[in-house]
């Protein structure tokens, strides 16, 4: 049990073609943020959807997929963990972000049309 106390799985479509950044050690990394939609009635019984934002991060041999086979609007299913971080800005306020570190990425849906 103690492999599932920080696991992550969603499957939504990337909000914006990923940020392949190529780091001075040689390793790259991958930025994205993807979306997870989330269908439900209201109390009029209307159907509503609430859409929710997730910042995603990758490295190692998944940037490769991330890099050939992905683009915004590509639906994906990502395995990974929560990582919360912090910074400082110029303003000496401390920011806090949480993403999720991938540890695996299916590519969904059709694909893509490459002319």
């Amino acid at each position: 049990m103690s492999s599932i106390k920080n696991h992550v799985q969603l499957i939504g479509n990337i909000g914006h073609d990923p940020t392949i950044t190529n780091l001075e050690n040689g390793k790259k990394v991958a930025r994205f943020s993807l979306a997870t939609n989330e269908h439900f009635k209201n109390a009029k019984g209307e159907k509503q959807t609430e859409t929710s934002w997730h910042a995603i991060v990758a490295w190692g041999s998944i940037v490769d997929i991330v890099e050939k086979y992905t683009e915004k609007g590509k639906e994906v299913g990502i395995t990974g963990k929560l990582k919360t971080r912090s910074y400082t800005d110029k303003d000496n306020q401390t920011h806090y972000i949480t993403e999720v570190v991938a540890d695996e990425i299916l590519l969904l849906g059709s694909k893509p049309d490459k002319a």
